[in-house]
């Protein structure tokens, strides 16, 4: 090769060599450079709510990294339709959903129609909590354990009662039922407020719902949580089993949220808000607080959190498939 054809061929390498740390650059320096303005958590509970909570520690956090606002918008009922619809419509990159994996693994199953498509339309970006839900039953039952309340229901078939909050509470009645081979009486609540009130009086045999509502019931004796579904024990109430200490694992559910992005949100987005949730969650700070709300926190990648919801679908497809009436 001639002297010329080499100095040709070493500027060339150096040319290509700047032009992919550039491209590589690029991505890196846009990161840096997000968010520009305030960021909009949307959630779809109300103010209060274990979700609620643990979002508004995250977003307290999340300012302080960002040094923009994080604000809250609480787009409460429909089952997260709501939220969802406005997180899609805004598609923007400073509007942000956290929410329960039951946006995507219950709603399929539950409404005939979506405005949005579950499966391509929103994009699990991290896990940020889990959130502890209890089974309860009333003090008047007198039953002290999970095994104690099916030896009941065995004995008095279709006299028991049971309510749950819309979700995954409910399927997870639907499973112990099915799991312990009996049968109980669904009682509907267009509140949950009254369901939890006949449980401390005796009208409503058994609830399931987040563990920080039953938790006054269960302090006070007027109602007793008798497992939570998590694979852990809550920290509000440690000395109740979990549904695998209890005997019976197959009811054990984790109650995920977390973050999720639009379909084609730009990657750059989606790794900043990945990296600093995860450093976020990583924080002694942000966990003790989040266990003082009852909730517990959790991490990640975005392909673990694709896979825990993928494995609440499946748990919860094969129930719904299971009680699901037959065509007429």
């Amino acid at each position: 090769m001639c002297v010329i054809a080499r100095c040709a061929f070493r500027v060339a390498l150096i040319v290509l060599g700047a032009a992919c740390t550039l491209a590589t650059s690029i991505p890196s320096a846009l990161a840096q450079s997000w968010p520009q303005r305030t960021v909009k958590l949307i959630i779809p509970l109300p103010p209060g709510t274990g979700t609620d909570i643990a979002g508004r520690l995250l977003a307290e956090h999340l300012a302080e990294r960002w040094g923009q606002p994080v604000v809250i918008e609480n787009k409460q009922g429909g089952d997260g339709i709501p939220a969802v619809t406005a997180f899609l419509s805004a598609r923007d990159t400073h509007t942000l959903l956290m929410s329960f994996a039951g946006i995507v693994t219950i709603n399929p199953l539950t409404h005939e129609r979506l405005p949005y498509d579950p499966a391509a339309d929103l994009v699990p970006l991290v896990q940020v909590s889990d959130n502890f839900i209890g089974v309860a039953a009333a003090t008047s039952l007198k039953v002290a354990s999970v095994a104690d309340l099916i030896r009941a229901a065995r004995a008095q078939p279709g006299k028991l009662n049971w309510a749950a909050t819309p979700g995954l509470p409910y399927y997870i009645v639907l499973a112990l039922q099915q799991s312990a081979a009996i049968e109980m009486v669904p009682v509907g609540y267009r509140d949950f407020a009254p369901a939890l009130q006949d449980l401390t009086t005796g009208r409503l045999h058994v609830a399931a719902t987040g563990v920080p509502p039953l938790l006054p019931h269960h302090q006070a004796g007027t109602a007793k949580i008798l497992f939570v579904t998590n694979r852990e024990r809550s920290p509000q109430v440690p000395e109740v089993p979990t549904a695998k200490e209890a005997g019976y694992p197959d009811l054990t559910f984790e109650g995920s949220i977390g973050l999720f992005g639009w379909r084609d949100m730009p990657p750059y987005v989606r790794e900043r808000i990945v990296r600093d949730v995860q450093a976020v969650a990583a924080d002694p700070a942000f966990r003790s607080r989040l266990i003082a709300g009852g909730t517990v926190s959790r991490s990640g990648t975005s392909e673990e959190f694709a896979a825990t919801i993928a494995e609440q679908r499946k748990q919860i497809a094969a129930i719904h498939r299971a009680f699901a009436k037959p065509a007429q």
